[in-house]
């Protein structure tokens, strides 16, 4: 057992907030779009296209899926220093892009690549932290990642409420178009990102390649360079010795797709597919995607949705916040457990609420609550539990699968809100929502088992049955 107080904190710390900013610029890049919606629509003239605005709402979802697709043989074949390094650079790209181009298409093709810098970021910042992280602190840094997420949908939120001019309630598509909003003001929405981005490919050509991979990739050397750095030299012995173990288990065979689903790794794969989708599943960002509707039906204008959006925000950062202190003392399950039951109850509230045609404060009362309930649990804990339950040699290619499975999950929801909306009413598609999330939380209790407190190693052989 290595000693908790050889810890180099600090140094620990900046490697996982600088990965950690990959989140950042995913929450920015995936959010800033809902407050932009009303003034790019006019601009582009598709305020009156249904299946137009689906698809540039979800159109950033494609280039998800084709990065976390690509993302696992890349990862593991160059490392996730590399692979993180491209993301930011797309980032920059794309943030820039998007609100320079006149054109439909090739707004729609720059949010494509900027999708695909979202689902690299996606799977590789927290797996880099829970490769660097000692055992005790992991599921706290880990979380840090949805913390900088969550910074980075309230920067996107504040950002778009700053930007936008007041629009009055009375406005027509004609008024908006003309406007600072509809012709400019959109574009700096996107803009604002590539200041981040530009610090974050910046700051990690001073961070080090995981030290898991590097031993897994026959660089023990430099990954006992690592380690040391981390926790000193008893620190890296044992954490070399385990990882060489794990090596020394599977023959020290590489990773292959077709291993995932084989006999050894198929119930961890079931489960971490399960764990994404239901994570995307229970709901809670149509609420993010689609805030102009949700809020409208409550009965809110564009300039009251906007400060709504900022306030989901708020709370989505308070008790990510608060979840990075429980992750590590209640464990992933009992969170896990509290999240789809606590959501299944709230999205009673919020169903009923829409079939009794409630206004105002109260539904903003409700929303709040589930959003309070997500960030807490669901939304940080499911990235902790990916992140550590795919055992090394399959780590980067399972990852990408879950990755890609909780990506089109998302466009799933994204594509089908609309629909159900339509025909089951809001009322009937949050009743819906509600009995997903008591299914899962069923599926959790009898299949999820608890992580906390152990190492990468450790839970490996448990999960695998390979002492």
């Amino acid at each position: 057992m290595s000693d908790n107080k050889a810890i180099n904190l600090k140094y620990v710390l900046s490697l996982s907030l600088i990965s950690a900013m990959g989140g950042l610029l995913f929450g920015y890049d995936w959010v800033v779009i809902g407050g932009a919606k009303p003034f790019y629509e006019r601009y582009f003239d598709i305020a009156n296209s249904a299946l137009l605005q689906g698809f540039a709402m979800s159109s950033a979802l494609i280039g998800c899926l084709l990065g976390s697709a690509v993302s696992g043989n890349f990862t593991d074949k160059y490392g996730r220093k590399i692979p993180l390094l491209l993301a930011g650079f797309l980032f920059i790209i794309t943030s820039i892009g998007t609100g320079l181009f006149n054109s439909f298409t090739l707004f729609i093709i720059i949010r494509i690549m900027g999708g695909i810098a979202i689902g690299i970021a996606s799977n590789i910042s927290p797996v880099y932290i829970a490769e660097i992280a000692p055992a005790h602190l992991r599921g706290r840094l880990v979380a840090l990642n949805q913390l900088t997420i969550a910074l980075g949908v309230l920067a996107a939120q504040l950002v778009n409420m700053i930007i936008a001019e007041p629009v009055p309630v009375n406005a027509t598509n004609v008024m908006i178009l003309n406007s600072w909003n509809g012709q400019t003001g959109w574009r700096w929405m996107f803009w604002a990102c590539a200041v981040p981005a530009s610090f974050f490919f910046s700051l990690m050509w001073f961070v080090p390649e995981s030290p898991r991979w590097l031993a897994r990739n026959g660089r023990s050397e430099s990954a006992i360079r690592v380690f040391t750095r981390i926790g000193g030299k008893k620190y890296a012995e044992n954490e070399i010795n385990e990882v060489n173990q794990t090596i020394e288990n599977n023959q020290g065979k590489g990773a292959k797709f077709t291993d995932l689903f084989g006999k050894a790794f198929a119930p961890i794969m079931i489960l971490g597919i399960i764990l994404a989708v239901f994570q995307q599943w229970c709901g809670i960002n149509v609420i993010f995607n689609y805030a102009e509707e949700i809020f409208s039906a409550a009965g809110y204008g564009i300039s009251g949705t906007l400060f709504n959006i900022v306030l989901t925000g708020s709370i989505s950062l308070v008790f990510t916040i608060i979840s990075m202190f429980m992750v590590d003392r209640l464990g992933r399950k009992s969170l896990m457990l509290f999240g789809a039951g606590g959501l299944a109850i709230v999205y009673i509230f919020i169903a009923s609420g829409y079939y009794f045609h409630l206004k105002g404060s109260l539904m903003l009362g409700f929303v709040v609550s589930a959003i309070a309930v997500y960030t807490l649990t669901l939304a940080p804990i499911t990235w902790v539990l990916l992140s550590e339950i795919f055992p090394n040699r399959i780590r980067g290619h399972a990852m990408s699968v879950a990755t890609f499975a909780l990506w089109f999950s998302c466009a799933v929801l994204t594509i089908t809100f609309p629909l159900l909306n339509k025909t089951l009413g809001t009322s009937g598609t949050f009743f819906l929502y509600s009995v997903i999330c008591f299914l899962g939380f069923f599926y959790l209790l009898f299949r999820l088992p608890e992580t906390k407190q152990k190492s990468l190693e450790q839970i490996e052989i448990e999960l695998t049955g390979r002492g």
